[in-house]
């Protein structure tokens, strides 16, 4: 990927006037407020999913360079973009895919050895979670904020009363009804795609194709020229046919 759309963005929105990135500024804070996660972004940056620079190791390195697995080309483009330091959200933004895509990569380069776990809780946890990997459960373990053994309590609980896992633990006050909340309206989020710039639009060599669609497509151009070329040879035994009698 030759250039960073989030880079390009950010860059030019620094270059606006003081009193307009004010005006921005108290915008974004205001929709922060409605969606209780003002706090979380000013006092708790780290924990800002999108922003995680994913760790290529030596085993993904290996793989981008000799393709000896023969993955989807959007894997090779995630590892790419990981080795060049890139955050979640730039290899969403470049690569055109929404961050629930980039998280199922994300997760599963993590499961394959081609980028390091985190050390980071929240960003595994989230990751997980926005991939489909973990439950809602399962997330707030990951993260840290319940046991296994209050987890399993949790689960028995939401079974025998078929009562969904948040609603328990809301109930048994292990987390809050706003972190159900904001997880679930985060996780509605990262279903959509975003094109950053609407003059920039992904080409048909960004658009990231899978192998298995490039093989379909293949396939389908050779069946149109064995067509074509089994009509011209029928023609041809037709004229032959006209001159031997």
């Amino acid at each position: 990927m030759k250039r960073n759309l989030f880079k390009l963005f950010i860059s030019k929105v620094i270059d606006y006037p003081l009193w307009v990135k004010q005006a921005i500024f108290r915008k974004l804070y205001s929709d922060m407020e409605e969606n209780d996660s003002a706090d979380e972004v000013i006092n708790s940056p780290d924990k800002i999913y999108a922003l995680f620079e994913p760790v290529i190791t030596f085993q993904g390195e290996s793989e981008l360079r000799d393709k000896k697995n023969w993955l989807d080309n959007n894997i090779y483009n995630f590892l790419r973009l990981c080795r060049d330091n890139y955050s979640l959200l730039e290899i969403s933004l470049n690569t055109f895919l929404s961050l629930e895509e980039t998280s199922k990569l994300f997760m599963f380069c993590i499961e394959q050895g081609y980028i390091e776990k985190p050390l980071n809780k929240m960003a595994y946890a989230v990751g997980g979670f926005i991939s489909g990997k973990f439950r809602t459960g399962e997330y707030f373990l990951e993260k840290g904020s319940i046991t296994k053994s209050q987890l399993e309590d949790v689960l028995e609980i939401s079974k025998y009363q078929n009562r969904s896992t948040g609603e328990v633990l809301v109930e048994e006050n292990l987390v809050s009804k706003d972190e159900i909340r904001r997880l679930f309206i985060f996780k509605d989020d990262a279903k959509k795609r975003f094109i950053l710039n609407s003059n920039v639009y992904p080409t048909k060599t960004e658009m990231q194709i899978s192998e298995k669609e490039k093989f379909e497509n293949e396939i389908k151009k050779l069946k149109s020229e064995n067509e074509v070329l089994k009509n011209r040879m029928g023609q041809l035994l037709k004229l032959v046919s006209v001159k031997n009698d």
